[in-house]
Protein backbone atom coordinates (compact mmCIF):
# COMPACT_ATOMS: atom_id res chain seq x y z
CA UNK A 1 0.00 0.00 0.00
CA UNK A 2 1.27 3.10 -0.28
CA UNK A 3 -0.47 7.46 -0.43
CA UNK A 4 -1.63 8.65 2.37
CA UNK A 5 -5.36 7.56 1.66
CA UNK A 6 -3.34 4.03 2.94
CA UNK A 7 -1.42 4.65 5.93
CA UNK A 8 -1.95 4.00 9.52
CA UNK A 9 0.63 4.51 11.96
CA UNK A 10 1.03 2.03 15.09
CA UNK A 11 1.44 3.64 19.03
CA UNK A 12 2.02 1.06 21.28
CA UNK A 13 -1.22 -1.57 20.78
CA UNK A 14 -3.15 1.84 19.64
CA UNK A 15 -3.49 1.47 15.60
CA UNK A 16 -5.20 4.70 14.03
CA UNK A 17 -6.10 4.78 10.45
CA UNK A 18 -6.28 8.06 8.21
CA UNK A 19 -8.18 8.12 5.10
CA UNK A 20 -9.90 4.37 5.20
CA UNK A 21 -13.25 4.19 5.14
CA UNK A 22 -14.82 1.91 7.77
CA UNK A 23 -17.36 -0.56 7.08
CA UNK A 24 -18.84 -0.87 10.16
CA UNK A 25 -20.82 1.66 12.32
CA UNK A 26 -17.28 2.34 14.62
CA UNK A 27 -17.85 5.83 14.72
CA UNK A 28 -20.94 6.23 16.56
CA UNK A 29 -24.16 4.71 16.87
CA UNK A 30 -26.28 6.44 14.47
CA UNK A 31 -28.31 4.38 13.01
CA UNK A 32 -29.11 3.61 9.19
CA UNK A 33 -31.14 5.44 7.31
CA UNK A 34 -34.16 3.88 6.18
CA UNK A 35 -34.23 2.85 2.71
CA UNK A 36 -37.81 4.31 2.35
CA UNK A 37 -36.57 7.98 3.44
CA UNK A 38 -33.24 8.02 1.99
CA UNK A 39 -35.02 7.46 -1.26
CA UNK A 40 -38.36 9.32 -1.16
CA UNK A 41 -39.17 11.49 -4.18
CA UNK A 42 -40.05 15.05 -3.43
CA UNK A 43 -41.75 17.68 -5.14
CA UNK A 44 -38.31 18.76 -6.24
CA UNK A 45 -37.19 16.88 -9.39
CA UNK A 46 -34.72 13.91 -8.75
CA UNK A 47 -33.01 11.51 -10.97
CA UNK A 48 -32.63 13.65 -13.91
CA UNK A 49 -31.76 11.76 -16.98
CA UNK A 50 -31.17 12.45 -20.82
CA UNK A 51 -31.70 10.30 -22.97
CA UNK A 52 -32.50 9.67 -27.08
CA UNK A 53 -36.09 8.87 -28.81
CA UNK A 54 -35.70 10.60 -31.93
CA UNK A 55 -32.64 11.89 -34.04
CA UNK A 56 -30.16 12.80 -31.85
CA UNK A 57 -29.45 15.72 -33.93
CA UNK A 58 -32.68 17.74 -33.82
CA UNK A 59 -34.18 16.62 -30.69
CA UNK A 60 -33.57 15.24 -26.57
CA UNK A 61 -35.52 13.52 -23.85
CA UNK A 62 -35.01 14.20 -20.38
CA UNK A 63 -37.02 12.09 -17.70
CA UNK A 64 -37.08 12.87 -14.25
CA UNK A 65 -38.95 11.39 -10.66
CA UNK A 66 -41.23 13.76 -8.10
CA UNK A 67 -43.54 12.87 -5.61
CA UNK A 68 -47.25 12.56 -6.67
CA UNK A 69 -47.77 15.89 -5.15
CA UNK A 70 -46.75 16.90 -9.15
CA UNK A 71 -49.24 16.11 -11.63
CA UNK A 72 -47.89 18.27 -14.30
CA UNK A 73 -43.99 18.23 -14.96
CA UNK A 74 -43.04 20.85 -17.04
CA UNK A 75 -39.22 21.71 -19.26
CA UNK A 76 -37.99 24.27 -20.28
CA UNK A 77 -35.16 24.92 -23.08
CA UNK A 78 -33.11 27.72 -25.33
CA UNK A 79 -30.10 28.14 -26.73
CA UNK A 80 -27.76 28.55 -24.53
CA UNK A 81 -26.30 31.84 -24.10
CA UNK A 82 -23.51 33.59 -22.15
CA UNK A 83 -25.99 36.00 -20.04
CA UNK A 84 -28.02 34.98 -17.64
CA UNK A 85 -31.82 35.94 -19.13
CA UNK A 86 -32.45 32.05 -20.13
CA UNK A 87 -36.22 32.33 -18.86
CA UNK A 88 -36.81 34.85 -20.84
CA UNK A 89 -36.18 32.80 -24.50
CA UNK A 90 -37.32 29.33 -22.77
CA UNK A 91 -39.91 27.61 -24.70
CA UNK A 92 -42.15 25.45 -22.02
CA UNK A 93 -42.76 21.28 -23.01
CA UNK A 94 -45.41 19.37 -20.64
CA UNK A 95 -43.72 15.95 -20.22
CA UNK A 96 -45.56 13.14 -20.43
CA UNK A 97 -46.64 11.66 -16.60
CA UNK A 98 -46.62 8.09 -15.70
CA UNK A 99 -47.49 6.92 -12.12
CA UNK A 100 -45.36 4.25 -10.64
CA UNK A 101 -45.23 2.21 -7.77
CA UNK A 102 -42.49 0.36 -6.07
CA UNK A 103 -41.78 -1.26 -2.95
CA UNK A 104 -40.55 2.00 -1.24
CA UNK A 105 -44.15 3.74 -1.99
CA UNK A 106 -46.06 5.57 -5.17
CA UNK A 107 -43.98 8.79 -7.34
CA UNK A 108 -44.45 10.03 -10.95
CA UNK A 109 -42.21 9.81 -13.95
CA UNK A 110 -41.84 12.86 -16.08
CA UNK A 111 -40.11 12.64 -19.66
CA UNK A 112 -40.14 15.38 -21.61
CA UNK A 113 -39.19 15.37 -25.25
CA UNK A 114 -37.48 18.50 -26.82
CA UNK A 115 -37.86 18.46 -30.80
CA UNK A 116 -37.51 20.52 -34.09
CA UNK A 117 -33.69 21.67 -32.41
CA UNK A 118 -30.92 22.66 -34.33
CA UNK A 119 -27.99 20.37 -35.25
CA UNK A 120 -24.31 21.55 -33.71
CA UNK A 121 -26.41 23.60 -31.10
CA UNK A 122 -25.58 24.09 -26.94
CA UNK A 123 -28.70 24.28 -25.09
CA UNK A 124 -29.64 24.60 -21.73
CA UNK A 125 -32.49 23.14 -20.25
CA UNK A 126 -34.42 22.66 -16.63
CA UNK A 127 -37.29 20.38 -15.44
CA UNK A 128 -39.82 21.29 -12.82
CA UNK A 129 -43.30 22.19 -12.23
CA UNK A 130 -43.55 25.78 -12.65
CA UNK A 131 -42.61 26.42 -8.84
CA UNK A 132 -39.90 23.63 -7.98
CA UNK A 133 -37.54 23.92 -10.69
CA UNK A 134 -33.93 22.08 -11.04
CA UNK A 135 -30.82 24.25 -12.33
CA UNK A 136 -30.37 24.69 -15.52
CA UNK A 137 -27.92 22.84 -17.39
CA UNK A 138 -26.62 21.96 -20.61
CA UNK A 139 -26.67 20.01 -23.62
CA UNK A 140 -25.22 19.92 -27.25
CA UNK A 141 -26.76 18.40 -30.57
CA UNK A 142 -24.96 16.19 -32.99
CA UNK A 143 -24.18 17.10 -36.25
CA UNK A 144 -26.38 15.40 -39.23
CA UNK A 145 -22.93 14.82 -41.07
CA UNK A 146 -19.83 12.90 -40.06
CA UNK A 147 -17.79 14.65 -37.45
CA UNK A 148 -15.19 13.67 -35.08
CA UNK A 149 -16.43 12.63 -31.61
CA UNK A 150 -16.04 10.17 -28.58
CA UNK A 151 -18.12 8.51 -26.07
CA UNK A 152 -17.72 6.41 -23.08
CA UNK A 153 -18.69 2.57 -22.79
CA UNK A 154 -19.22 1.12 -19.41
CA UNK A 155 -20.09 -2.49 -18.79
CA UNK A 156 -21.41 -3.63 -15.79
CA UNK A 157 -22.04 -1.56 -12.76
CA UNK A 158 -24.26 -3.75 -11.17
CA UNK A 159 -22.95 -3.93 -7.38
CA UNK A 160 -21.59 -1.30 -5.18
CA UNK A 161 -23.34 1.30 -7.43
CA UNK A 162 -22.97 4.27 -5.14
CA UNK A 163 -19.64 3.37 -3.11
CA UNK A 164 -17.52 1.67 -5.82
CA UNK A 165 -18.98 2.67 -9.34
CA UNK A 166 -19.62 6.04 -8.57
CA UNK A 167 -15.38 7.11 -9.04
CA UNK A 168 -15.57 5.36 -12.32
CA UNK A 169 -18.35 7.83 -13.72
CA UNK A 170 -17.33 11.01 -12.38
CA UNK A 171 -13.48 9.56 -13.82
CA UNK A 172 -15.22 9.16 -17.41
CA UNK A 173 -17.25 12.40 -17.32
CA UNK A 174 -13.99 14.14 -17.34
CA UNK A 175 -11.30 12.02 -19.77
CA UNK A 176 -9.62 14.16 -21.68
CA UNK A 177 -11.26 12.77 -25.18
CA UNK A 178 -14.71 14.99 -23.92
CA UNK A 179 -16.73 12.45 -24.19
CA UNK A 180 -20.71 12.94 -25.72
CA UNK A 181 -22.45 10.66 -24.16
CA UNK A 182 -22.30 7.57 -21.87
CA UNK A 183 -23.09 3.43 -23.20
CA UNK A 184 -24.04 1.13 -20.84
CA UNK A 185 -23.90 -2.55 -22.02
CA UNK A 186 -26.12 -3.86 -19.47
CA UNK A 187 -26.73 -4.67 -15.66
CA UNK A 188 -26.95 -1.19 -14.72
CA UNK A 189 -27.79 -2.81 -11.31
CA UNK A 190 -28.45 -6.01 -9.28
CA UNK A 191 -31.81 -6.44 -8.44
CA UNK A 192 -34.41 -5.44 -11.53
CA UNK A 193 -37.13 -4.03 -8.95
CA UNK A 194 -35.06 -2.46 -6.02
CA UNK A 195 -35.98 1.12 -6.02
CA UNK A 196 -33.00 2.02 -3.68
CA UNK A 197 -30.49 0.81 -6.17
CA UNK A 198 -32.15 2.60 -9.01
CA UNK A 199 -31.66 5.58 -6.95
CA UNK A 200 -28.17 5.06 -6.44
CA UNK A 201 -27.19 4.51 -10.09
CA UNK A 202 -28.93 7.67 -10.34
CA UNK A 203 -26.98 9.25 -7.58
CA UNK A 204 -23.76 8.10 -8.83
CA UNK A 205 -23.85 9.95 -11.84
CA UNK A 206 -25.15 12.60 -10.45
CA UNK A 207 -25.34 15.90 -12.84
CA UNK A 208 -23.22 14.59 -14.99
CA UNK A 209 -26.52 12.37 -16.46
CA UNK A 210 -28.07 15.45 -16.96
CA UNK A 211 -25.04 16.79 -19.44
CA UNK A 212 -24.10 13.89 -21.01
CA UNK A 213 -27.16 11.36 -22.69
CA UNK A 214 -27.46 7.76 -21.60
CA UNK A 215 -27.35 5.11 -24.08
CA UNK A 216 -28.18 1.85 -22.54
CA UNK A 217 -29.01 -1.72 -23.12
CA UNK A 218 -30.83 -4.19 -20.76
CA UNK A 219 -28.94 -7.10 -18.42
CA UNK A 220 -30.01 -9.74 -17.10
CA UNK A 221 -30.40 -7.91 -13.67
CA UNK A 222 -32.94 -5.92 -15.01
CA UNK A 223 -35.01 -8.74 -15.44
CA UNK A 224 -37.29 -10.22 -13.08
CA UNK A 225 -40.60 -11.86 -12.14
CA UNK A 226 -43.18 -8.84 -12.33
CA UNK A 227 -46.94 -9.14 -11.11
CA UNK A 228 -47.99 -7.08 -13.77
CA UNK A 229 -49.55 -7.53 -15.92
CA UNK A 230 -50.64 -11.02 -15.50
CA UNK A 231 -49.71 -13.76 -15.44
CA UNK A 232 -46.71 -13.12 -12.64
CA UNK A 233 -43.72 -13.81 -15.39
CA UNK A 234 -40.31 -12.92 -15.75
CA UNK A 235 -40.13 -9.39 -17.98
CA UNK A 236 -38.02 -6.60 -18.03
CA UNK A 237 -38.20 -3.97 -14.84
CA UNK A 238 -41.06 -1.47 -15.28
CA UNK A 239 -38.32 0.98 -14.13
CA UNK A 240 -36.79 0.55 -17.30
CA UNK A 241 -39.48 2.73 -19.53
CA UNK A 242 -39.89 4.86 -17.05
CA UNK A 243 -36.93 6.38 -16.44
CA UNK A 244 -35.69 5.69 -20.08
CA UNK A 245 -36.44 7.28 -23.29
CA UNK A 246 -35.70 4.86 -26.38
CA UNK A 247 -36.86 4.78 -29.84
CA UNK A 248 -39.36 2.79 -29.51
CA UNK A 249 -39.80 1.05 -33.46
CA UNK A 250 -37.74 -1.73 -32.51
CA UNK A 251 -39.72 -5.65 -33.05
CA UNK A 252 -42.90 -6.01 -31.04
CA UNK A 253 -42.05 -6.65 -27.47
CA UNK A 254 -38.56 -5.30 -27.39
CA UNK A 255 -39.30 -1.68 -27.54
CA UNK A 256 -37.11 0.77 -25.94
CA UNK A 257 -34.90 -2.20 -25.54
CA UNK A 258 -34.02 -2.58 -29.46
CA UNK A 259 -33.29 0.13 -31.33
CA UNK A 260 -30.65 2.17 -32.82
CA UNK A 261 -29.42 5.87 -32.84
CA UNK A 262 -26.99 7.70 -35.79
CA UNK A 263 -24.93 9.83 -34.18
CA UNK A 264 -22.03 11.90 -36.70
CA UNK A 265 -21.73 9.17 -39.00
CA UNK A 266 -21.67 6.30 -36.51
CA UNK A 267 -24.86 4.00 -36.25
CA UNK A 268 -25.33 2.82 -32.60
CA UNK A 269 -27.25 -0.40 -32.62
CA UNK A 270 -28.87 -2.00 -29.40
CA UNK A 271 -29.91 -6.00 -29.05
CA UNK A 272 -31.68 -7.83 -26.24
CA UNK A 273 -29.80 -10.40 -25.79
CA UNK A 274 -32.09 -11.59 -22.83
CA UNK A 275 -35.15 -12.68 -25.00
CA UNK A 276 -36.56 -13.51 -27.89
CA UNK A 277 -33.05 -13.52 -29.50
CA UNK A 278 -34.25 -15.24 -33.66
CA UNK A 279 -36.96 -12.70 -33.60
CA UNK A 280 -34.46 -9.95 -33.44
CA UNK A 281 -32.60 -11.28 -36.54
CA UNK A 282 -34.76 -9.90 -39.36
CA UNK A 283 -34.87 -6.23 -37.59
CA UNK A 284 -31.09 -6.20 -37.39
CA UNK A 285 -30.77 -7.16 -40.79
CA UNK A 286 -33.20 -4.96 -42.24
CA UNK A 287 -31.15 -1.98 -39.68
CA UNK A 288 -28.05 -3.16 -41.17
CA UNK A 289 -28.80 -3.65 -44.76
CA UNK A 290 -29.92 0.36 -44.57
CA UNK A 291 -27.21 1.95 -42.98
CA UNK A 292 -25.56 4.99 -44.58
CA UNK A 293 -23.32 5.47 -42.20
CA UNK A 294 -19.35 5.24 -42.25
CA UNK A 295 -19.20 3.34 -38.88
CA UNK A 296 -21.58 0.58 -36.49
CA UNK A 297 -20.90 -0.25 -33.07
CA UNK A 298 -23.42 -2.89 -32.02
CA UNK A 299 -24.21 -3.43 -27.84
CA UNK A 300 -25.56 -6.24 -26.12
CA UNK A 301 -25.56 -7.63 -22.51
CA UNK A 302 -24.35 -11.69 -23.02
CA UNK A 303 -21.09 -11.85 -24.99
CA UNK A 304 -20.43 -13.24 -28.44
CA UNK A 305 -17.45 -14.25 -27.45
CA UNK A 306 -16.79 -14.85 -23.43
CA UNK A 307 -13.82 -13.86 -21.23
CA UNK A 308 -14.87 -17.57 -19.32
CA UNK A 309 -15.13 -20.60 -21.05
CA UNK A 310 -18.52 -21.90 -18.72
CA UNK A 311 -20.26 -18.41 -19.58
CA UNK A 312 -20.36 -18.99 -23.47
CA UNK A 313 -23.24 -18.03 -25.51
CA UNK A 314 -23.50 -20.16 -28.36
CA UNK A 315 -27.18 -19.78 -29.72
CA UNK A 316 -26.31 -15.88 -29.51
CA UNK A 317 -23.03 -16.36 -31.43
CA UNK A 318 -25.06 -18.82 -33.83
CA UNK A 319 -27.71 -16.15 -34.16
CA UNK A 320 -26.49 -12.81 -34.69
CA UNK A 321 -22.44 -13.19 -35.68
CA UNK A 322 -23.35 -13.62 -38.77
CA UNK A 323 -25.53 -11.00 -39.52
CA UNK A 324 -22.48 -8.82 -38.27
CA UNK A 325 -20.22 -10.70 -40.52
CA UNK A 326 -22.68 -9.58 -43.84
CA UNK A 327 -22.98 -6.01 -42.71
CA UNK A 328 -19.20 -5.48 -41.86
CA UNK A 329 -19.77 -4.42 -37.96
CA UNK A 330 -16.61 -2.72 -36.75
CA UNK A 331 -17.22 -3.16 -33.03
CA UNK A 332 -19.35 -5.30 -30.35
CA UNK A 333 -19.78 -3.79 -27.02
CA UNK A 334 -20.82 -6.02 -24.10
CA UNK A 335 -21.20 -6.96 -20.22
CA UNK A 336 -21.61 -10.20 -18.13
CA UNK A 337 -18.75 -11.29 -17.75
CA UNK A 338 -17.18 -9.30 -14.56
CA UNK A 339 -14.04 -9.33 -16.46
CA UNK A 340 -11.79 -8.00 -19.12
CA UNK A 341 -11.72 -9.58 -22.88
CA UNK A 342 -10.84 -8.34 -25.92
CA UNK A 343 -10.95 -9.70 -29.21
CA UNK A 344 -8.61 -9.02 -32.73
CA UNK A 345 -10.80 -8.82 -35.90
CA UNK A 346 -13.14 -11.87 -35.50
CA UNK A 347 -15.60 -13.64 -37.91
CA UNK A 348 -17.99 -16.62 -37.84
CA UNK A 349 -15.87 -19.83 -37.98
CA UNK A 350 -16.09 -21.54 -40.87
CA UNK A 351 -16.63 -25.32 -41.59
CA UNK A 352 -13.54 -27.08 -42.34
CA UNK A 353 -12.36 -30.92 -42.18
CA UNK A 354 -12.17 -33.15 -39.38
CA UNK A 355 -9.08 -32.84 -37.63
CA UNK A 356 -8.55 -29.16 -38.69
CA UNK A 357 -8.46 -25.96 -36.54
CA UNK A 358 -11.33 -23.62 -37.99
CA UNK A 359 -9.94 -20.27 -38.42
CA UNK A 360 -11.47 -16.65 -38.97
CA UNK A 361 -11.97 -15.03 -42.44
CA UNK A 362 -10.65 -12.01 -43.56
CA UNK A 363 -11.32 -8.88 -41.82
CA UNK A 364 -14.05 -9.06 -39.00
CA UNK A 365 -15.45 -7.39 -35.83
CA UNK A 366 -13.62 -6.28 -32.64
CA UNK A 367 -15.63 -8.24 -29.64
CA UNK A 368 -15.18 -6.08 -26.09
CA UNK A 369 -16.35 -7.52 -22.30
CA UNK A 370 -16.03 -5.05 -19.75
CA UNK A 371 -17.26 -3.95 -16.19
CA UNK A 372 -16.94 -1.36 -13.85
CA UNK A 373 -18.32 -2.23 -11.31
CA UNK A 374 -16.92 -3.61 -8.22
CA UNK A 375 -17.91 -7.26 -8.75
CA UNK A 376 -15.58 -9.25 -10.48
CA UNK A 377 -15.21 -12.95 -12.06
CA UNK A 378 -12.19 -14.84 -13.31
CA UNK A 379 -10.51 -14.76 -16.69
CA UNK A 380 -10.60 -18.20 -18.83
CA UNK A 381 -7.81 -16.70 -21.53
CA UNK A 382 -8.11 -18.28 -25.04
CA UNK A 383 -6.30 -17.41 -28.62
CA UNK A 384 -8.98 -14.85 -29.73
CA UNK A 385 -8.18 -12.65 -26.49
CA UNK A 386 -5.65 -10.28 -27.83
CA UNK A 387 -5.88 -8.66 -24.15
CA UNK A 388 -7.83 -10.14 -20.78
CA UNK A 389 -7.92 -8.60 -17.66
CA UNK A 390 -9.33 -9.87 -13.96
CA UNK A 391 -10.31 -7.75 -11.01
CA UNK A 392 -10.21 -4.23 -12.39
CA UNK A 393 -12.73 -1.90 -12.64
CA UNK A 394 -12.32 0.07 -16.04
CA UNK A 395 -14.42 2.34 -18.43
CA UNK A 396 -13.87 2.20 -22.64
CA UNK A 397 -13.33 5.56 -24.27
CA UNK A 398 -14.12 5.37 -28.06
CA UNK A 399 -13.12 8.41 -30.16
CA UNK A 400 -14.14 8.31 -34.02
CA UNK A 401 -12.52 10.67 -36.75
CA UNK A 402 -13.19 10.15 -40.04
CA UNK A 403 -11.71 6.47 -41.08
CA UNK A 404 -10.39 5.60 -37.50
CA UNK A 405 -11.51 4.69 -34.76
CA UNK A 406 -9.30 5.18 -31.54
CA UNK A 407 -10.53 2.58 -28.54
CA UNK A 408 -8.93 2.94 -24.85
CA UNK A 409 -9.91 0.87 -21.77
CA UNK A 410 -8.92 3.01 -18.54
CA UNK A 411 -8.83 2.24 -15.07
CA UNK A 412 -10.98 3.69 -12.22
CA UNK A 413 -7.44 5.91 -11.46
CA UNK A 414 -6.90 6.74 -15.12
CA UNK A 415 -4.40 4.33 -16.40
CA UNK A 416 -4.16 3.19 -19.82
CA UNK A 417 -5.01 -0.55 -20.23
CA UNK A 418 -5.86 -2.10 -23.59
CA UNK A 419 -5.88 0.64 -27.00
CA UNK A 420 -5.90 0.11 -30.36
CA UNK A 421 -7.19 2.05 -33.31
CA UNK A 422 -9.42 0.64 -36.75
CA UNK A 423 -9.13 1.93 -39.88
CA UNK A 424 -11.02 1.89 -42.70
CA UNK A 425 -9.83 0.90 -46.04
CA UNK A 426 -11.41 1.40 -49.20
CA UNK A 427 -12.65 -2.20 -50.50
CA UNK A 428 -10.87 -3.62 -48.14
CA UNK A 429 -11.39 -5.22 -44.28
CA UNK A 430 -10.66 -2.64 -41.48
CA UNK A 431 -6.55 -2.48 -40.52
CA UNK A 432 -6.25 -3.33 -37.11
CA UNK A 433 -3.59 -1.42 -35.43
CA UNK A 434 -2.37 -2.85 -31.82
CA UNK A 435 -1.66 -0.27 -28.81
CA UNK A 436 -1.52 -2.36 -25.74
CA UNK A 437 0.65 -0.73 -23.83
CA UNK A 438 3.54 -1.96 -21.77
CA UNK A 439 1.76 -2.94 -19.04
CA UNK A 440 1.47 -6.48 -17.34
CA UNK A 441 -1.90 -8.41 -17.79
CA UNK A 442 -4.10 -8.46 -14.51
CA UNK A 443 -5.52 -12.06 -14.26
CA UNK A 444 -6.19 -12.83 -10.68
Amino acid sequence: MSGLGNRCFQFSSLIVLIGVASTSSTFGDVPAVPLKEAHRPSAMPDRVILTWAGDPATSQAVTWRTSTDVAKGIAQFAVATPNKNLTENATDVTAETQPFESELGPCHYHTAKFENLAPKTKYAFRVGDGTNWTEWSHFVTPSKEAEPFSFVYFGDAQVGVKTLWSRVIREAFRDPTQPRFFLHAGDLINSANADDEWGDWHRAGGWANMMLPTIATPGNHEYGLQTKPAPPAYRLTPFWRAQFAFPSDGPNGLEETVYYLDYQGTRIVSLNSNQDITQQVPWLEKTLADNPNRWTIVTFHHPIFSAAKMRDNPIIRKMWQPVFDKYKVDLVLQGHDHAYARTGLETAQKNVPTGQSAQSGPGGTVYVVSVSGPKMYGVDRDARMHRAGANLQLYQTISIDGDQLRYQAITATGQVYDAFTLKKKNGAPNELIEQIPDVPEQLK
